[in-house]
């Protein structure tokens, strides 16, 4: 047998039945509920960062099924509503379960950065994912403590590997994550909100008070990358990124 899809692969972590649904969906999406299917894929996502990074991929494969098939978009609107419903939900959503919600950043700016109409990102997700963004950048969501995440669980910058630096929050490591993936594509779209997202960003750099040495490196970091085009140099990357997990 050959390697599993990457799509087939991200299916493993769904029981019995929702991979069966899902397989489904992706070969023949005229056999099931579309709007179903939409909402089991967001679930997930809010549940599980893992599934969130790539959920992505799977729903532009559905659509893409969905529309040589049938011609419709059954799934693109379900999962559109869905992300809608999340989003006039999100600090509701925050308050509940920040990791849902740094779950929600993640997939929102997934989904986003593989939709597209004509060849372009989806105008009617600009402006959502730039709030998140920007809540993300406020200062409590900068200067909030977690836990100490182990090896491998996340995305640790220079000398700040050492065990006695303090991890940065949830939502810094999210922030910069998805700036990483989708900054250039959103500046493109609107370019007078990243930059007041980056004075934002700036201003939180300059925290007196609540900010780890990591995060503020982290958001250095990001400050550089898009002043050199959405590029990192590779004395930069070696100055920043002694270990890059995932």
């Amino acid at each position: 047998m050959g390697e599993p899809s990457r799509e087939e692969y991200k299916i493993q972590s769904f029981d019995a039945e929702t991979q069966q649904l899902l397989k489904t969906a992706l070969k023949d999406p005229g056999a099931v509920d579309l709007e179903k299917v939409a909402n089991v894929i967001v679930d997930h996502s809010l549940q599980d960062c893992v599934f969130s990074k790539e959920a992505g991929r799977m729903c532009y494969a559905i659509i893409q099924a969905e529309s040589k098939q049938a011609g419709q978009s059954v799934f693109r609107r379900g999962l559109l509503n869905r992300l809608q419903q999340e989003y006039q939900a999100r600090e509701q959503l925050r308050a509940r379960s920040l990791q849902g919600w740094v779950c929600y950043v993640t997939f929102i700016c997934n989904i986003f950065d593989y939709l597209r109409v004509n060849n372009m990102p989806m105008m009617a997700l600009v402006n959502p994912v730039y709030d998140c963004l920007f809540r993300l950048a406020q200062p409590d969501s900068l200067s909030k403590e977690e836990e100490v995440r182990g090896p491998g669980k996340g995305r640790w910058v220079g000398s700040l590997t050492q065990p006695s630096a303090s991890p940065p929050s949830m939502e810094v490591d999210c922030l910069v994550l998805q700036l990483h993936r989708v900054g250039e594509q959103l500046e493109k779209m609107n370019g007078q909100r990243m930059d007041e997202l980056f004075v934002l960003i700036r201003d939180g750099f300059l925290l007196p008070t609540g900010l780890s040495s990591l995060a503020q490196l982290l958001l250095l970091e990001i400050i550089e990358f898009r002043a050199a085009g959405w590029k990192t140099t590779p004395a930069a990357h070696k100055y920043y990124y002694s270990e890059v997990s995932d």
